[in-house]
């Protein structure tokens, strides 16, 4: 980092921020294959959150990809770069007092891990949204897994690149065994 740049510190800090809005913040760290249901989750964990008046907002792998993450591939450099960046965006989202859920594969655990350390102990919770890719693939929402297999998409995560799963989420939810509901108030509890 160049010696010149200097962190403008906040007349406001993240801990009035908190005590204001009467909770803490943090980040909800959804991470799993795609289709396994991290966006859906997220949403609905975000809608949850709203009705119990918590300040939240989800950064979504897809949505984020139009704007911030616009122009970055699937290769591997640019899947770090991604997550980097998601990492200090959400670290941004905490510092401002609210609850930012994240839905991205994010297939690396050093990546997840440098994620992690932008925030403070019991800031960041991991959560593992479990479903077996036979399944990610019959779900296929968007038709990803088949492009993938005709090669139309290359570098496609649990295709012909590797998923790293979490040695160590604080929550892994198996959306293949649980509603929706259960689901939210699984992360919830």
């Amino acid at each position: 980092m160049d010696n010149h740049i200097v962190w403008h510190r906040s007349a406001i800090t993240r801990e009035e921020r908190n005590q204001l809005n009467r909770h803490k913040s943090g980040v909800l760290w959804f991470t799993g294959l795609s289709g396994s249901g991290k966006s859906t989750l997220a949403n609905a964990m975000d809608a949850r959150l709203y009705e119990l008046g918590v300040r939240s907002y989800v950064l979504d792998g897809d949505n984020i990809r139009h704007g911030l993450n616009k122009g970055l591939g699937f290769g591997i450099e640019d899947r770090i770069e991604k997550i980097r960046r998601i990492g200090e965006v959400a670290k941004l989202f905490a510092d401002s007092g609210q609850i930012v859920s994240t839905a991205f594969i994010s297939p690396f655990r050093d990546d997840r891990e440098q994620a992690r350390n932008l925030f403070r102990e019991g800031e960041f919770i991991k959560i593992f949204v479990d479903c077996p890719i036979t399944i990610c693939e019959k779900k296929d929402p968007k038709g990803l897994y088949r492009k993938a297999r005709r090669g139309e998409i290359r570098d496609f995560t649990g295709i012909d690149s590797p998923y790293k799963g979490p040695s160590n989420p604080e929550l892994t939810i198996e959306t293949y065994r649980y509603s929706i509901h259960k689901a939210v108030e699984l992360v919830l509890a």
